[in-house]
């Protein structure tokens, strides 16, 4: 029965992203031009020249060198010159705000961008705007106006999590069992609705169940391993850990593993290799994959369109899957879970 309902929830994600990358094929389609020559004209007069600065949350991510990866396939795809850039790390809030202005003083067409907060970029997206320059938000939705808008819906991608650890912590016999909330940032909007999906799923499927802590890791992979050290020394009887990233879950498998024979749940979000290897190891019960090559991919598709004057779509949601060991192996999995990945400019 898990198989089923695991191998229903690839063919979900699948036919989701099937269905966006085809509104991606559209645009450009449309980018380039029509049936009669002077629509293509115009529509490689949209294209020809057109600089777009792609911005993502930290370079020293692999999820993030995943978006960069797509965005630099989607430029060459399209022809079009493409900068990749970001802070080394997800809490240098202004150093991205000094990239976005950097991008404004080269007067660049467009930006795709994954922001580190969501209001404290606010000023500089306007300031852009206002500057006629187009700007496609990924991932982490801002709380001011954009082009566009590509990114999971996370309160449901969390409800998938939430209902998931219910299923680990009834398995071992802790339904009513306490859990740690492990996260990365304050401020992140894109957590808070991990958060939120998570408690509403938890709680709809184990009711019983306690989330006794929110600790903050700021991205420290070394913090995120000492926090819930700590949090297993201190509850003896903790029965899992939600994590909310990347960094996290690979702190809290690593915490996870250094106690013999311990029976907390990890189920985290994302894909990096660390939290790859701990599924098959299980050590991670589930992680939450998403697909950030599509999110630079696709946000070039939508900054290129609406440079060339179309409406991108407003809010595009690629899905999510989860994966465990027993679908961690699936061939259809693979490229979600082993992308390819650029570093930056």
């Amino acid at each position: 029965m898990a198989q089923a309902r695991s191998a229903r929830s690839t063919v979900v994600i699948v036919i989701t992203a099937v269905v966006a990358l085809l509104v991606g094929l559209v645009a450009g389609r449309f980018i380039f031009g029509g049936g009669d020559s002077s629509a293509s004209a115009a529509g490689e007069t949209g294209v020809a020249g057109t600089k777009i600065d792609v911005i993502t949350k930290a370079t020293q991510s692999d999820f993030w060198q995943s978006m960069l990866a797509g965005s630099k396939a989607a430029g060459t795809d399209l022809g079009i010159d493409i900068k990749l850039t970001g802070p080394t790390a997800e809490t240098d809030i202004d150093q991205q705000v000094a990239m976005v202005e950097d991008s404004i003083t080269r007067q660049v067409d467009a930006i795709v961008l994954a922001s580190n907060s969501s209001t404290a970029l606010n000023s500089v997206i306007e300031k852009a705007r206002d500057a006629g320059i187009k700007v496609i938000v990924v991932d982490n939705a801002v709380t001011t106006a954009s082009d566009g808008f590509i990114g999971t819906d996370n309160i449901k991608a969390g409800q998938q999590a939430g209902e998931k650890m219910c299923e680990l912590i009834t398995a071992q016999g802790n339904a009513d069992g306490k859990i740690l909330h492990e996260s990365a940032a304050s401020g992140q909007q894109v957590l808070v609705d991990r958060y939120d999906g998570f408690a509403a799923g938890l709680k709809a499927t184990c009711p019983d169940a306690e989330i006794i802590q929110t600790l903050v890791n700021d991205n420290d992979l070394n913090k995120a391993v000492s926090q819930v050290t700590d949090v297993i020394n201190a509850n003896p009887d903790l029965a899992g850990v939600f994590a909310d990233n990347n960094t996290s879950g690979t702190g809290a498998a690593r915490a996870v593993s250094a106690f013999k024979g311990s029976t907390v749940q990890v189920v985290a979000f994302d894909s990096d290799p660390a939290e790859v290897d701990a599924v098959k190891d299980g050590i991670i019960g589930a992680i939450v994959v998403q697909n950030p090559f599509f999110f630079g991919y696709q946000g070039v598709v939508e900054a290129a369109m609406a440079v060339a004057g179309s409406q991108p779509p407003v809010n595009l949601d690629p899905g999510a899957v989860l994966v465990g060991p027993d679908n961690v192996e699936d061939a259809a999995l693979q490229s979600l879970l082993n992308p390819a990945k650029e570093s930056g400019d």
